[in-house]
């Protein structure tokens, strides 16, 4: 039994010794295969990430725009700000460590490793790093948020931040107003700007409204053309009846003047100065002063003509004793009128009364001279008066002196034949120069 075992265990071990020498050799330990995204670089001995946005055509379709980022790669707007994330370091090999990841042996415990304050992270430039239990977190700074590795901005404005127009900007927005509004105070929202107690460029008058503004003019002017100049407005370009005479225009108003021997009556007529009655007037102590439209006329107190004799002041005798006066009228009434230019015709301007009339008379009435161009005619009202009536419309300044006559015809007084006389009325009429 002895022997037998003896052979057993020499047996075992050849067995043991021909098992070891035929087996092959062990591998190497060094790892050339890497994970998605990755590929094994033969100089740093680690895995690189690789850039897709390189190497694939067209990653990103339409109008967005390719960011690589650690093994993979993102499709973002092209709007989008992304801080990029610098290369990892490579971390050199460290000695065993039978604590778990992220902490390290201290005797007989396992303490956690600040990787943010050894700076054994691998957040970018522009994150914080965070120290957690057994490892560590990259937080992105306000306005980003993280997508994978990237810090990508966040677009405020998607959430209508504003009241009125939002604009965003790397890792924040700012709100902006539409012209004639201001932010308030909370950055947020417009309020109305009062462009009048700003110095708004009106000349004269400013009105604000919600959101502008707008320049009013005083009486007599208008807004220009830029909106902020206030111009004069000629009033008298706009009608020839501001006035009755001449228009004249001022800054912001106007005013009527008339000409001379007128006056203003109230704001546009014109009145007739009566320089007679105003003591304006240069006739003598023999003369009279006749005042007439826009000036006057002085006549002699005594205007009768031989063989006339003066009776009265306006009133002229022929005597019938004189054979000079057989064919002339028995008496002449001076008398003075004024008409204006243009007057509407037919017109009864001058009404002829007879002051006396004998008994069974019969009274008829005539234009004895000074009606050279058919200017005037009579028009019997009564045995006892007519009407001198304007024909034609007649211009001035001009001067007419009419004789009307009476011819009065009384069978009565005269056995052999009627008995007839006359008497007349010189009308000194003068024309003025203008319609009023």
């Amino acid at each position: 039994m002895q022997s037998v075992c003896v052979l057993c265990v020499c047996t075992c071990v050849s067995v043991l010794l021909h098992s070891a020498i035929s087996q092959p050799p062990t591998e190497s330990d060094t790892y050339t295969e890497c994970t998605d995204g990755y590929h094994w670089d033969p100089q740093t001995e680690h895995c690189k990430d690789i850039n897709e946005c390189e190497t694939i055509p067209d990653a990103c379709k339409g109008e967005m725009k390719c960011f690589n980022h650690y093994g993979g790669y993102l499709c973002l707007p092209r709007s989008a700000s992304v801080i990029p994330a610098p290369e990892p370091a490579i971390i050199p090999t460290e000695p065993f460590n039978p604590c778990p990841l992220g902490y390290r042996q201290q005797g007989d415990s396992c303490i956690d490793i600040d990787e943010c304050e050894r700076d054994e992270h691998d957040c970018q430039p522009s994150q914080q790093c965070i120290n957690t239990l057994g490892a560590f977190t990259c937080q992105c700074p306000d306005g980003y948020r993280k997508v994978g590795t990237e810090c990508i901005d966040i677009d405020e404005c998607r959430y209508r931040y504003c009241q009125h127009r939002c604009v965003n900007v790397p890792g924040s927005f700012s709100c902006q107003c539409e012209p004639g509004f201001q932010l308030a105070g909370n950055n947020r929202s417009c309020i109305d700007v009062n462009e009048c107690d700003m110095g708004a460029p009106c000349s004269q008058r400013c009105y604000n409204t919600y959101g502008t503004f707008h320049c009013r003019c005083d009486q007599g002017y208008e807004v220009g053309p830029d909106g902020f100049a206030c111009n004069d407005i000629d009033e008298c370009s706009y009608s020839s009846y501001l006035c009755q005479y001449q228009c004249v225009n001022e800054p912001g108003k106007f005013s009527c003047e008339c000409p001379e021997g007128y006056q203003l009556l109230g704001t546009r007529l014109c009145q007739d100065i009566n320089e007679c009655e105003t003591g304006e007037h240069q006739c003598s102590e023999t003369q009279t002063c006749v005042n007439i439209h826009g000036r006057y006329q002085c006549v002699d107190t005594n205007r009768c003509q031989d063989p006339y004799i003066q009776v009265s002041e306006n009133r002229c005798v022929c005597p019938v004793t004189k054979p000079a006066c057989r064919e002339l009228p028995f008496s002449i009434v001076h008398r003075y009128m004024s008409i204006t230019s243009e007057r509407s015709v037919p017109s009864d301007i001058f009404q002829i009364q007879a002051t006396s009339v004998s008994r069974g008379a019969y009274n008829t009435f005539r234009i004895r001279s000074g009606d050279d161009n058919s200017d005037f005619y009579i028009r019997q009202i009564n045995n006892i008066s007519a009407m001198l009536v304007l024909a034609r419309a007649v211009s001035g300044p001009r001067e007419y002196t009419l004789d009307l006559e009476m011819v009065s015809v009384n069978p009565l007084l005269s056995y052999q034949g009627s008995y007839q006389s006359s008497s007349a009325l010189r009308l000194s009429i003068y024309v003025g120069p203008y319609t009023f």
